[in-house]
C-alpha cells in the first residue's frame, strides 16, 4: 500500500485541491513495462505484438496462427486451397479479423441504415430450469446470421437505433448517453416470438487472453463471493459452463458472460457461429429444422469432413494465447497517481482486481508464473437493469456480465476507427461506460458522479494510462 500525496491546486492551475484536503490511500498498480508480459508499443498496432520471449518455434506458430486469424474463408470447394474453404452455409463474417480489427474492439452500427459488422446478436427462448445450456430459437438458432453462401438466404438484417438521454453529474456537468434499441427486418424464416430473448454482443479485444487463461482456477474460486461475506455489496460469481472437450461442466472465464471455459473452445465456437466452420469441438452445422436449404448443404458438408482441422484451431489458439499487452504509460505522472488512488477509493478494484498471478501453463510455458495487472476478476456481477439484456447464459442471469479487463483501455482509440465501450458499444468514452454501471457497481458509479471535475480528470487520466 502506498499513501498518495494530494496535488496542490497550483499544479493543475485550479483553485482548489483535488479532494478538499483529504488524502487518498490505495494500492498502486504496475508502473510501465512488466517483463515477459508487456510490450512498449502504441498506435494502431498496439494490440498486435507477441509476448516477449516466445521461443522460435512458438514465434513461428504465432505468425502462422495470425495468418489464419486474418484469413478470408471461401465457400469452396477449392482446388487451390482446400484447407481454406467451408464458409457457411450461414455466417456472420468471413474472417476473424473482420470483427476484431487490429485485435481490438468491434464497432456497433451507427444507426438503423447501418448493418451489424463487428457486433452479433445472440438468441434463445426461455427454459424451465436455469443454469443449463441456453435453448436456441427453433427457427434462427442461438446466433442471428445475416449472410449466406450463394443461393442461401441469410436470416435477415439486424441493426440498432440509438435513443439519447442526458445524465447530469453532481456539479451540473451534462454527459450525453445513448441506449440501443434492436431492429430486425427481412426475416427469412418468419417472425420472432414475443418471448424470444436477445443479446447484442460487440467483439471485445483479444489481448492478454493467454495470461488470463493461465490464472489458476483456485484463484478465481477464492475471489468469488456470491454471498457477500465481506459485506461490500459486491457478489462475484463463477459461471459453470459446458466444456465440449471434457464433456462436463467447468468454470467459465471467457466471453462477455464468462460462458466459455477455454480459449480453444472460445475460438472453435467463433469459427462455428460466425463463419460456419465445423471442428472436432463443434462438428455439426447450426442449421435449424426450418432452414431446409441450409440443412441440405450442411449434410453434404458434414459428409465431406471437418472444415477446420485441429492443427488450424491449435495455431489460431496459440496466436490468441500469445498476444501481448501494451505497457502502461505515464504511470508516474502525478495526476495519474492521484487518479489511481481515486479508483481504489471509489471501490472499483472490488471487481476490476488490479493484480493476478499466472500458474503453470503447459500449453505455452512462456505464460507461467507472471504477476499481471489486468484489472479483472473474471467473475460475473449484477450490473443493474440499465445494462441488463434479460438473457440467461448458463448460470449468468440477464443482469450479470463478466468483469472486462481494463489493460489496454487507454489505447482503444488509437487501435479502433471508432472507440466504443461496454458489451454493446453504447458508451463512447470511459466516463459514459462508468455512468451505465448499476447493481453491484452503483455505489462506485455514484462516487464518480459526485466527484469534482478535477477528480474526474485524474481518474480518467489513470484509466487512460492503462
Amino acid at each position: 500500500m502506498m499513501r498518495l500525496p494530494i496535488l496542490a491546486a497550483v499544479l493543475l492551475g485550479a483553485a482548489s485541491p483535488l479532494l478538499a484536503g483529504e488524502a487518498v490511500t490505495g494500492a498502486v498498480g504496475a508502473a510501465g513495462a512488466v517483463p515477459g508480459v508487456t510490450v512498449s508499443i502504441q498506435g494502431r498496432d498496439a494490440f498486435s505484438r507477441p509476448l516477449p520471449g516466445l521461443d522460435p518455434a512458438h514465434r513461428a506458430a504465432f505468425h502462422a496462427g495470425r495468418s489464419l486469424f486474418q484469413q478470408v474463408w471461401t465457400v469452396g470447394p477449392s482446388e487451390v486451397r482446400p484447407d481454406l474453404d467451408g464458409l457457411g452455409p450461414l455466417f456472420n463474417r468471413q474472417s476473424c479479423i473482420a470483427c476484431h480489427a487490429k485485435n481490438g474492439r468491434g464497432e456497433p452500427p451507427e444507426g438503423e441504415d447501418d448493418a451489424m459488422r463487428s457486433t452479433l446478436l445472440r438468441l434463445s427462448v426461455p427454459v424451465g430450469k436455469p443454469g443449463g445450456v441456453p435453448e436456441p430459437h427453433p427457427a434462427y438458432g442461438d446466433q442471428f446470421n445475416p449472410d449466406g453462401i450463394p443461393g442461401m438466404p441469410g436470416e435477415g438484417i439486424a441493426t440498432l437505433v440509438w435513443r439519447d438521454q442526458v445524465e447530469r453529474l453532481a456539479d451540473g456537468t451534462p454527459v450525453a448517453l445513448r441506449r440501443p434499441e434492436l431492429r430486425l427486418r427481412n426475416l427469412a424464416y418468419g417472425p420472432l416470438e414475443p418471448n424470444v430473448m436477445t443479446s447484442v454482443r460487440m467483439a471485445p479485444p483479444v489481448i492478454g487472453l493467454g495470461l488470463l487463461e493461465a490464472v489458476p482456477e483456485a484463484d478465481l474460486l477464492a475471489l468469488a463471493d456470491p454471498d457477500d461475506r465481506d459485506g461490500d455489496g459486491v457478489r462475484g460469481r463463477i459461471n459453470l459452463v459446458w466444456d465440449a472437450a471434457r464433456g462436463a461442466f467447468a468454470v467459465g472465464r471467457f466471453g462477455l458472460k464468462a460462458n466459455q471455459p477455454s480459449l480453444r473452445q472460445q475460438n472453435a465456437g467463433a469459427f462455428d457461429g460466425d463463419l460456419g466452420l465445423t471442428s472436432t469441438l463443434f462438428p455439426r452445422h447450426g442449421c435449424m429444422a426450418a432452414q431446409t436449404a441450409c440443412g441440405a448443404v450442411a449434410g453434404l458438408s458434414e459428409k465431406a469432413g471437418l472444415e477446420l482441422s485441429d492443427e488450424q484451431l491449435d495455431l489460431v489458439t496459440l496466436y490468441i494465447r500469445s498476444l501481448a499487452v501494451p505497457a502502461r504509460r505515464n504511470a508516474d505522472d502525478p495526476l495519474v497517481r492521484v487518479g489511481e488512488g481515486l479508483f481504489t477509493a471509489a471501490g472499483c478494484p472490488a471487481c476490476h482486481v488490479p493484480t493476478l498471478r499466472t500458474g503453470p501453463a503447459p500449453a505455452l510455458p512462456e505464460l507461467a508464473d507472471h504477476t499481471i495487472h489486468p484489472y479483472t476478476d473474471l467473475l460475473l456481477h449484477d450490473m443493474g437493469e440499465g445494462l441488463a439484456d434479460g438473457r440467461p447464459d448458463f448460470q449468468a442471469t440477464g443482469r450479470q456480465w463478466r468483469t472486462p479487463p481494463l489493460w489496454g483501455l487507454g489505447l482503444t482509440a488509437a487501435v479502433a476507427d471508432r472507440a466504443t465501450y461496454l458489451h454493446d458499444g453504447r458508451a463512447r468514452s470511459p466516463l459514459e461506460a462508468i455512468l451505465w454501471h448499476g447493481g453491484e457497481a452503483e455505489a462506485a458509479r455514484e462516487v464518480v458522479r459526485r466527484m469534482p471535475s478535477l477528480n474526474r480528470k485524474a481518474l480518467l487520466a489513470f484509466l487512460d494510462s492503462l
